[in-house]
């Protein structure tokens, strides 16, 4: 769907030379001389004095060299603690151990999004405060995807194959085999009052829904081919808005209730490893198609800031670092907000624009790929709505 450990420390290897080691040799040298020779008070002044500037030099000369020794050493550790120091604060959302593609409610208190919990074998949907408190499982029949609040704050949409147990399970990140008989729901905030949406037995996931509370927007996959649609909160008027032949449509946010930002890839670059992806805007009537991203690279998991006119997004920086940025509408300019080898992905900005929530390994153990969610303070950025 919307598709790694830290930097190590290491030991220093050729430890620094002992300075009181040193410098009680070269002293004991000296004063053997002193004695020896039976020298005067005057020359025993002047001797030390020499001593010292060749003690300073000496050292200045062991401390060029541990310097060159350790140099990578150094340089590793200072850019650490240099990227620690460029990232805003992150904590992570404690009591979810597993989970990830979270969603702020409308008031910015709660979260929506699919976890896994002890021994549980497939991820559903799961609700929470931001604080890991109140976590609320939603459903627990089939498998769970794509989710997301309503505007009013009332009720949640969500994807799921729980009425489509006979079709093959597929695999959620791959596009050639996504699970067919994916379906939307919508329910009450505690998982009652269940509605089924959609009767197609296709893949239908990737779910947001319009500021005004008119439109469901989404993405479907008929023969293979992905595409952007649209519908009524009830499931009705189902329009399709893109019609790309040679393009793969998703994840899409409305960034008001005109404009939709979206994510693609060209067909023939599907599934390989590091495939391009580009950003595009088009109006939810399907005009106005424009490309935002022109790049080679991988552009992916587009999320509208409240003030719209900037977005967060994943960038994937070689060889395969997943990284999120801060882009411009306006200017194209790019911020990058995080700054580790772990994957960060999935970014989304809180309906007043003070945090970002964003999924993460950073802290597992190496070798540990499973997804947790973590939060930004991004408030110093000025992302809320215009006024």
């Amino acid at each position: 769907m919307k598709n790694r450990a830290s930097v190590n420390s290491r030991p220093l290897k050729s430890g620094k030379p002992s300075e009181g080691f040193s410098i009680g040799v070269r002293k004991s040298f000296i004063m053997g001389i002193f004695e020896k020779h039976n020298l005067r008070k005057v020359a025993r002044t002047r001797l030390f004095a020499e001593h010292t500037s060749y003690k300073g030099r000496l050292n200045t000369v062991l401390i060029g060299l541990m310097i060159v020794v350790t140099s990578g050493w150094f340089s590793t550790e200072i850019q650490a603690q240099t990227q620690e120091q460029k990232e805003l604060k992150v904590w992570k959302v404690p009591n979810v151990n597993e989970g990830a593609e979270f969603y702020f409610s409308p008031d910015g208190k709660s979260m929506i999004g699919n976890a896994k919990f002890k021994d549980a074998p497939v991820h559903q949907v799961y609700t929470l405060n931001i604080d890991g408190t109140n976590i609320l499982k939603i459903n627990d029949k089939g498998e769970d995807a794509c989710s997301f609040y309503f505007p009013d704050g009332k009720r949640l949409i969500y994807t799921s194959t729980k009425d489509n147990l006979d079709m093959p399970k597929g695999n959620w990140s791959d596009p050639n085999n996504y699970p067919q008989g994916a379906e939307f729901y919508s329910c009450n905030l505690d998982g009652s009052d269940v509605k089924r949406l959609t009767h197609n037995k296709y893949y239908d996931a990737e779910v947001s829904i319009s500021p005004d509370g008119k439109w469901i927007l989404f993405t479907r996959q008929v023969d293979g081919q992905l595409d952007l649609w649209k519908m009524r909160l009830d499931g009705s008027g189902q329009t399709q808005i893109t019609f790309t032949k040679e393009w793969q449509e998703g994840g899409a946010f409305f960034i008001d209730n005109e404009t939709i930002i979206c994510r693609a890839w060209e067909i023939k670059n599907q599934s390989q490893r590091g495939m391009p992806m580009s950003i595009f805007t088009i109006k939810h009537d399907g005009s106005d198609l424009k490309r935002i991203t022109n790049d080679d690279g991988t552009n992916w998991a587009p999320h509208p800031a409240p003030d719209g006119e900037h977005f967060v997004f994943v960038k994937v920086l070689p060889p395969h670092n997943y990284e999120i940025f801060l882009m411009s509408l306006k200017t194209r300019e790019q911020t990058r907000l995080t700054f580790n080898d772990a994957f960060d992905g999935f970014p989304v900005i809180s309906p007043d624009g003070k945090l970002l929530t964003f999924d993460s390994n950073r802290d597992a153990k190496h070798g540990d790929k499973k997804l947790r969610p973590y939060l930004m303070d991004i408030s110093s950025l000025r992302l809320g709505q215009k006024k």
